[in-house]
């Protein structure tokens, strides 16, 4: 995925916010927690997954498990994964919605989050 299409989807997201890290990586946060990055450009995306999708993805021909984040249900996503740019966008949807229920709920009410 190119840096300027995961910036721009990742900041459609509600309340998330987008900063530069660990060597110039673009890393989505919702509620100052990480849920997706991109590592270079076009580089691998890392994200969160349910522990159903971790089991299911990392079977597939590039994906692994993502470097450090692994223990926590984390894959990276390579340019050469079987998935659609949808299919992409479905995933980083479900991992900013899996760290936003783990946010407490007054932050996620504070957030506009329910």
């Amino acid at each position: 995925m190119q840096r300027a299409a995961f910036e721009a989807f990742i900041l459609s997201l509600p309340s998330t916010t987008l900063v530069h890290q660990w060597g110039n990586a673009s890393v989505g946060k919702v509620g100052g927690k990480i849920f997706a990055l991109l590592n270079s450009d076009p580089g691998e995306v890392w994200l969160k997954v349910s522990d159903m999708a971790y089991e299911l993805l990392t079977e597939l021909e590039g994906i692994r498990p993502a470097p450090y984040l692994a223990r926590a249900g984390w894959v990276a996503l390579s340019a050469g994964a079987p998935l659609s740019e949808d299919e992409i966008k479905a995933y980083l949807t479900e991992a900013h919605r899996l760290v936003a229920l783990r946010l407490t709920r007054k932050l996620r009410a504070e957030l506009g989050l329910g």
